[in-house]
């Protein structure tokens, strides 16, 4: 059975969006412990569907400030993944490569939002990866954007893009912790409804 909406994914579907996560997760501590010379460890990820306005909700309410990294999917599957950050893992990310803290996003200069985009990049491209390997299908990434704003504003750019396919999409939410710190980041992932179909049928998940 086709994929209409992403509500249409069952419990077993979920499971292994689930899986995906865990290795994403995996292979994201890992390269983070890599790149800013900390122990991360990471909690196992919490994959939910949720409508548009109770996503804005639960990532915080709409008014809540954060840094959002967007990369699109392109290749055999298409799609976006919006990563968000919070000032908390934005300063552990300059405390590690630069030494400095910032008491306000406003206070990001065009190098500190570099480092943000690199991490950020690091952790989507995991999550990429894991898909590819369990698929066999190749999936491209472009350039990332930073943005710094509201998250009601942030999140006006999956709603525009895929608003007229559906009001849900995907959060992968876990913790990780560092330096004795448990601090909470977000994942939105959104790929087309055809391309949902291509992925859960590769994933052994859905069929004509």
């Amino acid at each position: 059975m086709s994929i209409l909406k992403y509500e249409d994914i069952d419990s077993f579907g979920l499971d292994v969006l689930k899986e995906i996560g865990s290795i994403g997760t995996g292979n994201a501590a890992t390269a983070l412990s890599k790149v800013l010379s900390k122990k991360i460890e990471m909690t196992l990820p919490q994959v939910k569907i949720l409508d548009f306005n109770k996503a804005i909700y639960e990532l915080g309410g709409p008014e809540t400030i954060v840094a959002g990294v967007l990369v699109q999917l392109y290749g055999e599957v298409n799609g976006m993944m919006l990563y968000l950050q919070k000032l908390d893992f934005i300063n552990i990310i300059l405390e590690s490569l630069m030494g400095k803290r910032i008491n306000d996003y406003m206070d990001l200069d065009e190098i500190e939002r570099s480092a943000l985009i690199e991490v950020s990049n690091i952790i989507i491209s995991s999550y990429v990866n894991a898909i590819s390997s369990l698929t066999g299908i190749t999936i491209n990434l472009s350039v990332p954007d930073v943005c710094v704003n509201m998250l009601g504003g942030i999140m006006n750019a999956p709603i525009a893009q895929y608003g007229y396919e559906t009001d849900k999409l995907m959060t992968i939410g876990g913790a990780f912790s560092c330096d004795g710190r448990e601090l909470y980041s977000n994942l939105i992932l959104m790929p087309e409804i055809g391309s949902l179909n291509f992925l859960m049928k590769k994933l052994g998940v859905a069929s004509e």
